[in-house]
């Protein structure tokens, strides 16, 4: 018997122990629970962060899974979707050894808008945040998977057990996107009709904002600045005056920025990954940095955009 064999045996009476009429919930094991978000992320159909913690957004990107491919659609693990995920909980997670040159992406992120258009970058304010962000997780699981070790005091050589995220596959060229403003998702559609990815999203916190009817890509940047301005932020009293704001990992729109025809609205990233799937923006759509970074290599100037 070859080894190949043999690794394929296993991964079916691993897949066969699972019980399709039994959701995975916080009873399972959570290397379980995070290979599942993981084979999610890494196929294309973005469950938001990793988290372990099986809600609304990865049973929503499951159910898009499974139809996309053919499935039948439960929104749960089942036998057939795990098989067609590549999920294995025994690979779930990975160690990474936090490196010196992490230290030149982290730094003091002011809250006070003047004061961050005076940087020239936005950095992550914390190794904590930047090795959730490259691992895809919370940092809620970060700690989780790292008892007694001080996230808050993490130094160049600590290493730390992180989600093991896959490269994504080669992504698809798509023809147009669709953006579910209620569902608060957006799927990426091939010529032929079907979903090739589907991401979470978070859109604008009042309804009244939402943008409606057709338009289409009009440019797509990466680490872009973003302009403040004043008028469209009245939670904001001390800025009288349009501001250029630095790109970077923690800039307004992420790392990301799809703009559109309408003006003032585009689809971007976010320096809060872990509110990704709630309201909260002022019109445009959010989805984490390495989604949109994601989505940027799947479009182009013209893909047509709808909103429903």
């Amino acid at each position: 018997m070859t080894r190949t064999t043999i690794i394929t045996a296993a991964l079916l009476l691993q897949y066969s122990s699972i019980c399709p009429a039994s959701p995975i919930d916080d009873a399972w094991p959570l290397a379980d629970r995070v290979a599942w978000q993981a084979s999610l992320d890494a196929a294309g159909f973005s469950p938001g962060v990793v988290d372990g913690r099986i809600g609304r957004k990865t049973e929503t990107a499951t159910r898009e899974f499974q139809y996309a491919r053919g499935l039948q659609v439960t929104g749960v693990l089942d036998t057939p979707t795990a098989r067609a995920l590549g999920w294995d909980s025994r690979t779930a997670f990975t160690t990474c050894t936090i490196q010196a040159e992490d230290l030149a992406q982290v730094g003091h992120l002011p809250k006070d808008w003047n004061e961050k258009a005076r940087l020239t970058r936005l950095p992550y304010p914390s190794l904590e945040e930047l090795v959730a962000e490259r691992y895809h997780c919370s940092r809620a699981l970060l700690a989780e998977l790292n008892p007694g070790k001080s996230m808050a005091n993490l130094r160049a050589g600590d290493t730390l057990k992180v989600p093991a995220v896959r490269p994504p596959a080669a992504a698809p060229a798509v023809a147009a996107l669709q953006v579910h403003l209620n569902d608060k998702i957006v799927r990426a559609v091939t010529a032929d009709g079907k979903t090739a990815a589907m991401f979470n999203c978070s859109v604008a916190a009042d309804a009244r904002n939402f943008p409606s009817g057709r338009t289409s890509v009009v440019i797509i940047q990466e680490n872009p600045a973003y302009s403040f301005d004043p008028a469209k932020w009245p939670e904001v009293h001390n800025v009288s005056r349009k501001l250029l704001i630095p790109p970077g990992p923690r800039n307004p729109v992420g790392l990301c920025w799809i703009g559109l025809g309408l003006a003032g609205y585009g689809i971007h990233g976010t320096p809060a990954p872990e509110n990704i799937g709630k309201t909260g923006s002022h019109g445009c759509i959010r989805l984490t940095n390495w989604d949109a970074l994601r989505l940027g290599k799947m479009v182009r100037v013209g893909t047509p955009v709808t909103f429903k």
